[in-house]
């Protein structure tokens, strides 16, 4: 089977159809849950709600985390709910059932790539994003105007716990739900924060969710080594098009001199944004590699609303990748330099 990008990437199931599906899967076999490489904020926070909704109507539940979450993560999910690539390896024995998130392509599933390809039967995909892999998964439920894969997700856990509101989801499942919308929308200043955004966050608050704990936990709770990283990345800061494109990187020695780690970096191309002339801007990182193994480097790619808008998920498609029209990101096995020259290309032309 081809792991090609299939364009025809939308909804092939209602919510209710998944929640059937759930439902019908054999009591004593595990549902494997996943997400996107160095899970984010939405990521984590859809994935660990609808991990618990699904073991409060007595599933078992396999949650993996591959690339490092961030170390916030600790006071959210208990290492027992949770799993790890790098330390646990794949679900053994192997789930008969996948639940993907907040991602629905090849390239940041690279990790479970040999656990789904094939079983496109077995495999559910809840997504928000504009690309994705139709291959991987038979039932997807993709809704792009979402501010967050949380906003499905929740519903999906309304829906498995049968409850007539949000706001009377368990509290220990509202407060993922309230970080992952919060995240996706820089905590509701972003351009996708809709009407049914705040709707939706009053009725997980109203369920119990703590958003100023949630806040101080994930915003202000920053190590040293990632100030000192962030004053690396400001300190490469290039400017571009009458100031209009914002370009920042990261080698592997920032890192290793800053003591950060690549966790280190989220909200880093939010940064630049504040510039009253900036319209785009760009991180990209270095990355570790084996080896012998080919160069690779992450693009990080933000932009602001208003006239003449840079649609980024259009631009990190050309350079593989892709997202959402304001916040998208791509990787690349080139160099960081060969990298920033096909960044500056694509934004330019």
């Amino acid at each position: 089977m081809s792991l090609s990008r299939v364009e025809e990437y939308s909804t092939t199931a209602s919510l209710e159809e998944i929640v059937a599906f759930l439902r019908g899967v054999d009591a004593g076999a595990t549902i494997g849950i996943g997400t996107h490489m160095k899970p984010d904020g939405d990521a984590i926070g859809s994935t660990l709600a609808v991990a618990r909704a699904l073991r409060a109507i007595g599933k078992r539940v396999t949650l993996l985390y591959m690339g490092g979450p961030p170390r916030w993560i600790e006071t959210l999910a208990t290492r027992a709910e949770r799993s790890t690539f790098e330390e646990d390896g794949l679900p053994d024995p192997e789930p008969s059932v996948w639940l993907i998130l907040d991602t629905g392509s090849w390239s940041q599933l690279e990790q479970l790539t040999p656990a789904l390809t094939g079983r496109g039967s077995s495999v559910v995909i809840i997504d928000h994003h504009l690309q994705g892999d139709a291959v991987i998964a038979d039932r997807r439920f993709i809704d792009k105007n979402a501010a967050a894969a949380a906003q499905p997700a929740a519903e999906l856990c309304r829906i498995l716990l049968g409850l007539r509101s949000c706001a009377e989801l368990p509290v220990e499942i509202a407060e993922p739900l309230f970080l992952g919308l919060a995240t996706d929308t820089g905590w509701f200043r972003h351009s996708n924060t809709r009407p049914e955004t705040l709707r939706l966050a009053a009725d997980l608050i109203g369920a119990g969710a703590n958003h100023s704990r949630l806040y101080a936990m994930v915003e202000q709770s920053d190590t040293v080594g990632r100030l000192r990283l962030i004053a690396r990345a400001l300190g490469s800061l290039e400017l571009f098009d009458n100031d209009r494109i914002a370009l920042m990187k990261l080698t592997l020695s920032d890192f290793e001199q800053a003591g950060a780690s690549h966790g280190d970096t989220g909200g880093l191309a939010d940064m630049a944004l504040v510039i009253q002339s900036v319209r785009v801007s760009a991180v990209i990182t270095e990355q570790s590699v084996k080896a012998g193994a080919p160069a690779l480097t992450k693009i990080s790619m933000r932009s602001k609303e208003g006239p003449n808008a840079v649609d980024v998920n259009e631009v990190c498609g050309k350079l593989g990748g892709g997202g959402h029209a304001r916040a998208s990101g791509a990787r690349m096995s080139l160099t960081l330099e060969q990298t920033r020259s096909r960044v500056l290309e694509a934004l330019l032309t």
